[in-house]
């Protein structure tokens, strides 16, 4: 019996995988990261298991591994446990996800390091001081350099900075270097993406006695070597309670037990915030905390990567994919904001981070912490149930009020203004004036950038269309541009209608784009900032424009999906949500409850101070339940009427969803594929299962692909999994088809 490794190849969509003996010498484990010989080349690819296997018995010779990458497996045994559940729920390769677990740096044959010059004194002149004498007085500048590079000790200076920020050229250090006095060496370098940030520390709070309860049962279910995992705690608390106090010190317990843990957040804009936060809490182990997200340059997310591989860092903030941080040790996993749909990837493997959270946490026997104001259905369900505990906080910190929330219709106020395009009614434009007189903040909401949502001939009823997807495109003023906002598509304006000549094509709704115009008009000299993908471009640009917003430098932002959630600054007393009906009539079962959700996240952004907040939300719907019941902030009589009427027409989280769509540049090609697969599947359906009939999307072409759909509907997720795995062993498509297959899926089109 030899020792022996089973190694999947990277881009091996069909994981296939390969044995190969170690040679003994090396040391390889589960997880590690080895190139191979394959086929007359060598490959790269990630240890799944050791093996001993009897090679006297076998017909072939069984080659070595070539080379270890690294000095420890890139992925934990509790990561390789997750990546096989996840290539299981969510079928698809286990390379896929291990590609998916690992930052792309990460993934070649060396690992990546930044390396950068580093000068610094020889060890004769730190010894003898007296070398500076070698220096002619003449020479002036290489005595100031050797002076500042003398205070700095072994540390040195870096090359880039000394010939830079400092002014001295780099022939001053060549002139020091010819006389033995300076050296120049190659270090690693970290980058650090709040290298340029202080942090000044923070001492914890003092619990108020919700927070009492809810911190007593996070430390009951945590501590090391548990016989089996806690139960998952769904924190429900309402806007303003305090549950980032209850992280910080759940996490403090986790970190003084020796234990590591993972924060989850949904929106980019919310990691700098996060960050700054546990920086300041844990000033003094602030190394200790790695950032992952994806609007770090790869360099950065490998370093922080990094950080928590090699054990220097035991807290771990980010989106989605810091759900795969290798973290030894794990004590807790926080999943803030839960509700949210960005812990969906829309790509494969199509995983949802919430759910692998708890999922984990079984694996490494650790509680995990779901927070939200307002708790997906999912969630809830599962409390009702008694899959989960439920952890309340329904009150304000220091007692203070939920804000007062008026409903405006936009019907009546559209005949005040005589018709045309109503932006802003008269009383939020009232409301706004008053706080700028009274030195407050104001934050306006609307999910839709751009300058106007469409462009249209009042004529002849031409609409300026995508010509790759079957959807308008956006008018953007400052780049003076059509831009589609599926696959970002840009062209110039028509002067006039392509189709009849008419001259007085229009600007058909607004986005808030057009709505920074309109404040600039209505308000004179107050300080307006926006914030969406447009105006964020620039790295540190979000982070900087929130730290000026907070630091009152700013009067007003107008901002999407960016600044709806989790954003805490003391000094805003109205918000304003300027259309609330934008995601509530799309054909999609989760419309209310998104819409509900987003309404009462918008609205705790205000009175989060000392001040009383208001929310004035506009709406042409102001009856539906998801606008009434978000304006008495009543999350539990919301989700009783939502889980009834889902409960009747067979949702989601009665049921499990899986979408399987098609797609291909040739429309007969995408929608014949689909059918013939709906035959196949249609044959020996298990009766739990229900299946819709292969539809067009509703968003039928995208990125110059035809989109067609079958919905499968079960009880048992793993009874649709196991019928469409069997079906699909016999079947292959045209090599521009590609197939995909989206297990609990949230979006419908």
């Amino acid at each position: 019996m030899q020792s022996c490794v089973k190694v999947l190849i990277d881009g091996s969509s069909s994981d296939l995988s390969f044995s190969y003996l170690v040679p003994p010498e090396m040391e390889v484990g589960p997880g590690a990261r080895v190139l191979v010989p394959l086929r007359g080349r060598e490959a790269i690819g990630t240890v799944m298991a050791l093996e001993e296997i009897d090679t006297s018995a076998l017909s072939y010779q069984l080659k070595p591994v070539s080379k270890v990458v690294g000095s420890q497996p890139f992925l934990t045994p509790a990561l390789l446990k997750l990546a096989d559940w996840i290539a299981g729920y969510y079928m698809c390769s286990v390379e896929s996800v291990y590609r998916t677990m690992l930052p792309k740096p990460a993934r070649g044959r060396e690992e990546k390091e930044k390396k950068a010059k580093l000068v610094r004194l020889s060890r004769t002149a730190l010894t003898n001081p007296a070398s500076r004498d070698d220096i002619p007085k003449t020479a002036k500048k290489q005595v100031e350099a050797f002076l500042e590079l003398q205070e700095a000790g072994e540390a040195g200076i870096l090359l880039s900075e000394i010939t830079g920020a400092r002014g001295f050229g780099r022939s001053t250090i060549s002139g020091l270097e010819s006389k033995g006095l300076v050296e120049v060496v190659d270090v690693k370098v970290n980058r650090d993406p709040t290298a340029d940030q202080v942090f000044v520390p923070s001492k914890p709070l003092i619990p108020n006695p919700e927070q009492v309860v809810v911190l007593d049962k996070i430390k009951k279910a945590s501590g090391p070597n548990l016989e089996k995992a806690p139960k998952p705690i769904l924190l429900y608390g309402v806007t303003g309670s305090g549950k980032t106090e209850v992280y910080l010190q759940s996490i403090q317990h986790v970190l003084e037990m020796g234990m590591g843990a993972i924060v989850l957040v949904p929106e980019i804009a919310l990691t700098p915030q996060t960050a700054n936060r546990f920086k300041q809490r844990f000033a003094h182990i602030q190394n200790e905390v790695a950032i992952l997200h994806s609007n770090l340059s790869e360099g950065e997310r490998h370093d922080e990567w990094k950080k928590v591989l090699d054990r220097k860092a035991r807290i771990v903030i980010g989106a989605r994919s810091a759900i795969f941080s290798p973290i030894d040790n794990l004590g807790l996993i926080v999943v803030d904001e839960e509700h949210e749909n960005s812990y969906k990837q829309d790509s494969t493997p199509r995983y949802q981070a919430r759910d692998l959270a708890v999922v984990r946490g079984a694996l490494e026997k650790c509680p995990v912490v779901l927070g939200s104001a307002t708790p997906s259905l999912e969630s809830w369900k599962n409390v009702e149930v008694g899959k989960y505990e439920l952890a309340e906080m329904l009150l304000r910190v220091d007692d203070r009020k939920l804000p007062l929330i008026r409903i405006l219709d936009m019907k009546l106020e559209k005949q005040k203004q005589g018709g045309g395009l109503a932006i802003l009614s008269t009383k939020l434009q009232q409301a706004m004036q008053k706080r700028l007189d009274d030195g407050e903040q104001t934050i306006l909401f609307l999910n839709r950038r751009g300058f106007s949502r469409s462009m249209l001939c009042p004529k002849c009823g031409y609409v300026a269309n995508c010509r790759h997807c079957t959807t308008t495109m956006t008018f953007h003023q400052r780049d003076d541009k059509l831009v589609c906002h599926i696959c970002g598509f840009s062209q110039l304006p028509p002067r006039r209608c392509p189709e009849c000549g008419a001259k007085d094509i229009v600007n058909a709704g607004f986005g808030t784009e057009r709505v920074e115009s309109v404040l600039k008009e209505f308000f004179k000299g107050a300080r307006i900032a926006r914030i969406d993908t447009d105006t964020m471009r620039k790295k540190n640009a979000l982070r900087d424009t929130l730290d000026a917003f907070r630091a009152k430098k700013i009067d007003i932002i107008i901002g999407t999906q960016m600044i709806a959630k989790g954003l805490h600054f003391p000094n805003v007393t109205l918000v304003g949500m300027l259309n609330a009906d934008t995601g509530l009539h799309i054909p999609d079962f989760r419309a209310g409850e998104r819409t509900f959700q987003l309404l009462t996240q918008v609205a705790g952004r205000a009175g989060r101070g000392e001040l009383e907040g208001e929310v004035v939300v506009q709406t042409f719907t102001p009856h539906h339940p998801a606008i009434q019941f978000g304006r008495h902030h009543d999350f539990i009589g919301f989700a009783e009427q939502e889980l009834a009427m889902r409960k009747m027409f067979g949702h989601p989280p009665y049921v499990h969803v899986t979408l399987i769509t098609a797609r291909s540049k040739h429309q007969e090609r995408a929608e014949f594929s689909l059918k013939t697969l709906h035959l196949r599947l249609a044959r020996d359906l298990p009766q739990e299962i229900e299946m819709t009939e292969p539809l067009p999307s509703p968003l039928v072409k995208s990125h110059d692909q035809w989109r067609f759909q079958v919905v499968m509907k079960a009880v048992n997720p793993r009874k649709i999994s196991a019928h469409i795995r069997s079906v699909m062993k016999d079947m292959t498509f045209p090599e521009d088809v590609i197939v995909t297959f989206d297990v609990d899926c949230y979006q419908m089109s």
